[in-house]
């Protein structure tokens, strides 16, 4: 061996044994997520087959193993990652094995480009958004390299020339006018896919990066500087993700669910992260990839068939990332808060219709799965993918064959003696119970853990107000999330079996902005909610009264579906929420001065805020709510 064989051996023995201690996580992880689910399997099977195993029972163990791995996976994930956060001192650096983690002064040079697609998206959250980018990048110092693109595939007239009329208004008062591009297709062939395709054909030889945002994401300069220092010093990164948090809402819906979300998302990533190492995610936004391997190994062709499930590739972002992996890239997420930000639905009727334009596009990964490109884990984040949408139908699926059986009389009331004897002795319905209640708690796992996380610090508690207002928030969201899982879980069923028969959702511009749902509008959605809900609670008062008391959270769910829909819109209830400081998070209590600036009134001027920040609570009331009207 000779000299040089010594230094190409040491260079190799570090990566080796990352790939290994890699390879003993996954195995850690799948060992858990096998034990977990054979263990409740066998709990559950115990239970149904007290008195034999027959069809039905066969058919509702089938649909239960089926609900079982994504909800196991979020508790492990979100349990690994609050234990690395509190641990481990360099809990960051175990997940996220990158060189420059700590670097926050070294040059940027690498030419990178910031693009926002958007389609009919409201010009001026759009251009006020990608003004702060700008103004924050130049407050940097380093925003030579950088150049802003807007990629317009607008199709209605007057949003097309308010789009031309802002973007002039920017050119004419923006400190380096010839790095601010605007382009608007009339054709917008292959939809968000087709319009970054024809950026990486048209600009994409002039860039050794892209930053992609989404029309309402908003970050910092530093955060960007930070993804493309990374990128720099770590020519195997394909793609970086960042953990996009909720900005300050006035929508009580929004704030609601981005509490829950923003302490969740934290401890689940984390975990996620630790184990799926350089097979992580991409999102779609708020992150940055290496032009050169995009260009060469992300392009997506048309899949087999007709829509809804055949044509263009609608989820395209995993897919990306699976084949930006399978061409030897890294893709990471960048599993800490700080400078990347993004906007929630305000309403549950705006969350659900974007809920089911993602639930159509990860169904296409049906067509895409066997693909031999994939590596191992590429191909495990699409079923996943798949899995995060079928576990609703299997869970109702589940929940129908055990009322069939109920009302049957497979399950008799404790007063029918012959049948409680059999299967409802007091060991068994205590069993139940405990079965049902450890469910619940690996449901809502990620979000417990995330509450656990900021208890656990100082600094965190100080950030969300302290612990009482944290508790009071958790306890808010945890009934919140009781109320929307069951709702959202019906419309996916529905949705699904509509695609089996052609129907599908238009991807067309989200709502963004607070606005009141109307009684009419709910009802008109909401509907086989409240009917299944109705169902359910007259046939467990007339044949198992007992159970009325288990079957309370889900049955109130369907019940309070419209209601809830109306009041969690409403604005009066958002008031009162950013006036209690309840369910807010950290940016409310501490604003940085690019959401101030974002947030404020159109009037003011960008420049004039960025400098000096300023409270949230001024910007978010120019947020006027408007009634939600009937689409068409």
């Amino acid at each position: 061996m000779t000299v040089s064989d010594f230094g190409v051996a040491a260079q190799q023995r570090p990566v080796n044994r990352q790939v290994r201690a890699v390879a003993r996580r996954r195995a850690v992880f799948m060992a858990l997520v096998a034990v977990t689910s054979l263990g409740l399997f066998a709990w559950m099977t115990r239970l149904l087959g007290a008195d034999g195993i027959d069809g039905l029972d066969v058919a509702m163990l089938a649909l239960y193993a089926g609900t079982l791995p994504w909800v196991i996976i979020g508790l492990w994930n979100a349990v690994i990652g609050v234990a690395l956060i509190h641990l481990r001192r360099d809990w960051l650096s175990s997940v996220l094995p990158l060189d420059g983690l700590e670097d926050d002064t070294s040059a940027v040079t690498a030419p990178t480009a910031i693009v926002m697609p958007v389609f009919n998206e409201d010009p001026g959250r759009v251009f006020r958004h990608l003004r702060v980018v700008e103004t924050s990048l130049t407050r940097t110092g380093q925003d030579e390299a950088f150049e802003i693109f807007l990629l317009s595939d607008t199709t209605d007239p007057a949003i097309a020339a308010e789009e031309e009329r802002r973007f002039a208004a920017w050119q004419a008062v923006s400190a380096r006018p010839a790095r601010i591009h605007y382009r608007r297709r009339t054709d917008n062939t292959r939809q968000k896919v087709g319009n970054i395709e024809e950026f990486c054909a048209t600009w994409g030889d002039r860039f050794e990066h892209m930053i992609v945002l989404d029309a309402d994401s908003l970050m910092t300069g530093e955060a960007i500087l930070r993804l493309v220092r990374l990128m720099q010093r770590n020519p195997s990164l394909g793609i970086l993700q960042t953990l996009a948090v909720g900005l300050p809402s006035s929508s009580a819906f929004a704030r609601i669910f981005q509490f829950g979300m923003r302490h969740g998302m934290r401890a689940y990533t984390t975990g996620s992260a630790w184990w799926q190492a350089d097979s992580g995610p991409y999102w779609g936004h708020n992150a940055i990839l290496r032009l050169a391997p995009f260009r060469a190994h992300c392009h997506l062709p048309r899949l087999p068939g007709t829509p809804p499930l055949g044509g263009e590739i609608l989820s395209h972002d995993q897919v990306e990332a699976a084949l930006m992996r399978a061409a030897g890239y890294e893709v990471r997420v960048l599993p800490v808060e700080g400078g990347s930000y993004e906007e929630n639905p305000p309403s549950l009727l705006d969350f659900i219709k974007r809920d089911l334009r993602w639930c159509q596009g990860n169904l296409q990964y049906f067509k895409l799965i066997g693909w031999p490109v994939w590596r191992p884990l590429g191909r495990v984040q699409l079923a996943l993918a798949i899995l995060m949408y079928l576990s609703a139908p299997m869970w109702l699926g589940f929940i129908a064959l055990g009322m069939t059986r109920l009302f049957a009389g497979g399950f008799a009331p404790a007063s029918d003696v012959a049948f409680s004897e059999a299967l409802w002795s007091a060991v068994q319905w205590g069993e139940g119970v405990a079965l049902f209640a450890t469910m619940m708690t690996i449901t809502f796992a990620p979000k417990i853990m995330g509450v656990l996380d900021i208890l656990l610090s100082a600094a965190k508690r100080r950030l969300y107000g302290g612990g009482m207002r944290i508790l009071a928030g958790a306890m808010v969201e945890l009934v919140f999330g009781m109320l929307v899982a069951p709702v959202v879980a019906v419309a996916q069923t529905i949705f699904i079996g509509g695609l089996k028969i052609g129907r599908r959702i238009t991807w067309n511009a989200q709502m963004r902005d607070p606005r009141e749902v109307r009684w009419g509008q709910a009802l008109s959605t909401l509907w086989p909610q409240t009917l299944i809900g109705l169902a359910m609670a007259t046939g467990l008062a007339l044949h198992a009264p007992s159970m009325l008391p288990w079957a309370a959270p889900i049955v109130l769910a369907w019940l309070l579906a419209v209601p809830f829909a109306v009041g969690s819109a409403a604005p009066r209830l958002g008031r009162a929420l950013q006036r209690w400081r309840l369910c807010a998070v950290p940016e409310e209590f501490d604003t940085p001065a690019e959401i101030a600036a974002a947030l404020a009134p159109v009037e003011q001027d960008i420049v004039e805020i960025l400098p000096s920040g300023g409270p949230v609570a001024p910007a978010l009331a120019n947020r006027v709510p408007v009634p939600l009207k009937p689409e068409s």
